[in-house]
Formats: structure tokens, sequence, C-alpha cells
């Protein structure tokens, strides 16, 4: 009789037990693991992808700088640095930036009447003894340089006083020619970027009539 007891009460046993396992897996699976009110966990593939914002892809655009209204001015040619150099300390108070430069050019120095230059010195000789020989005495025979062996016949500043000897020695019988002389020469100026140009008056600072002024580009 007992051990019949005992094996009904195990049956039953085992009943519940298996009952329980099965009941207990089933809500398990279907409850979340977090506390209620908790957004549960995903993982990033199991996310929906998200669009870019606009405002985050376009950078912001950068802030214009002032707008600033120069007048930009040359001055010169100025005779010497020296006369640069004054001019320029005269207007430093008047301008917001000052440039000095030096350029070359070329300057008419006047004329000259000479003989065409001859193959050697005895030849260039020999024209200076037929000029006598008209009484043509005022000439100087060049012994060096690029005009070597060449009678020259006077350098003159005025181009009438050029032309009338020329004539002179032409009506003598002799293939004389005039000549322009000129000289490379520095000329100096001076570069002005001018805030207020209505106000800017340089003259008044700068006496010399030989300076003038005209527009240049800004630097």
């Amino acid at each position: 009789m007992f051990l019949r007891l005992l094996f009904v009460f195990l049956m039953t046993l085992n009943i519940a037990v298996g009952a329980w396992l099965l009941l207990g897996q089933n809500d398990a699976l279907g409850r979340s693991a977090t506390d209620p009110g908790v957004p549960e966990l995903q993982l990033l593939s199991e996310q929906a992808p998200v669009a870019p914002s606009a405002t985050a892809s376009v950078p912001a655009a950068a802030p214009a700088a002032p707008s600033e209204s120069y007048a930009c001015m040359t001055l010169g040619p100025f005779a010497t640095p020296q006369d640069m150099r004054t001019a320029r300390s005269a207007l430093a108070r008047q301008t917001v930036r000052e440039r000095a430069r030096q350029e070359q050019t070329t300057e008419l120095r006047g004329w000259w009447v000479h003989l065409p230059t001859s193959g050697s010195r005895a030849q260039a000789l020999a024209e200076a003894r037929k000029l006598e020989a008209k009484h043509i005495t005022d000439y100087f025979v060049v012994g060096s340089g690029d005009q070597q062996n060449t009678v020259s016949l006077g350098l003159f500043k005025d181009p009438a006083n050029a032309h009338n000897r020329l004539d002179q020695v032409v009506a003598a019988g002799f293939p004389a020619k005039l000549t322009q002389r000129t000289e490379q020469v520095p000329q100096y100026w001076l570069d002005l970027v001018v805030a207020d140009s209505a106000h800017f008056n340089w003259r008044s600072r700068i006496r010399d009539p030989s300076v003038g002024s005209h527009s240049s580009g800004c630097f």
C-alpha cells in the first residue's frame, strides 16, 4: 500500500514539474528582459537607415569680408632717389600703403653730326685732312668705342644748330649724317594707395612741377 501511494505521488510530482517547465519557458519567451518603460536594445544591423540631415551636410557660409574702396595712383618721375624719399615721407600720414620703384628709360640727349665710320684710323685721318682743305676745322676723330674711326663734326642740344652744321658739311661735298644721341637713364616712381582720395592733395606737399600723377593698379 505504501509503495502504491509513493508511486502515485512521484507521478503527480513529475506531471507538475513538466507542466511548470513548459509554461514557464513560453512565458519567458514572450516577455522582455528589461524593466517596464525602458526601451529595448537593438543591434545596428537591426536598425532602419536614417537619412543624413541636410543642414549637417552643407557647410556654413563664411561671413563676407568688409569691402574697401581705395584709390591708387603713381607719382613721378622723380629726378633722384632722395627726391622720391622726401616725397614719400611727406605723404606717409595720408596714405594706406606706399611703394617706391625704379625704371630705366631712354632719353634724348641731343644730336650728333658726323661722317660715316671709316674702315681704319688711317682712312679716318685722311677724311679729316680733306675737311681741313675745305676750311672745316672743328672735328674730332673717335679713337675707341663703338664709333671708333668716325670723324665727329659736333654734338648739339639744339636741333636747329645741328641741322645748320649738317648743311655746311654737306655743301662742302662730304656725306655727313645727323644722328640722335640717346641714353638709358633711371626714373624713380612712387606708388600710393589712398583711402580718402577726395581729400588727398599731394601737390600741396610736393611742389616740383616736373612730378605728375596718374591712376594705377592697386598693390
